[in-house]
């Protein structure tokens, strides 16, 4: 698969798996909504503070984030860092009409943050072979790029 169709991939999804290690050292994996991309390497999530993944992306930020086309037997992993944000900024970005009621308190909600998932290698694979990606392959490919909502991109506005 080139950049391009993996950027697709991502693009398209609608959801990623994030895999991370609770406190108690357990692997866990969590479905979330993830449609902001920074090209392939930074990945936006917005969810709750007071979440366990959170609690646990805080206390060690190793992870790695799945995203798949099963009809077209597709998916990459990318492997990094969670770093959670709480600017208002990343907030803003991921705000959508409607969210007060996942957050009461609107955009400065304390409950409220995003996972900035930050890639440093992947592995891919298609009915047609498989594949990886270096630090070094992500960065240039991400090279002058800003967040955009991929799924708005490849599905129309919504």
């Amino acid at each position: 698969m080139t950049t391009d169709e993996l950027m697709a991939l991502a693009d398209r999804s609608l959801f990623a798996v994030i895999g991370y290690r609770d406190e108690d050292g357990r692997q866990n994996v969590r479905k979330v909504f993830c449609v902001w991309h920074r090209g392939l390497g930074r990945h936006l999530i917005s969810t709750n503070t007071s979440s366990a993944h959170v609690k646990s992306l805080r206390a060690d930020g190793n992870c790695c984030l799945y995203f798949s086309d099963d009809a077209a037997f597709e998916g990459l992993c990318l492997f990094g860092k969670a770093v959670i944000r709480t600017d208002r900024k990343y907030k803003e970005l991921l705000w959508n009409e409607g969210d007060e009621k996942y957050y009461p308190g609107g955009i400065g909600d304390e409950d409220y943050c995003v996972i900035e998932f930050i890639a440093d290698s992947a592995r891919y694979y298609r009915y047609d072979g498989k594949g990886a990606l270096t630090a070094a392959d992500l960065e240039k490919y991400d090279e002058g790029r800003e967040f955009v909502n991929g799924y708005d991109k490849t599905h129309g506005q919504r």
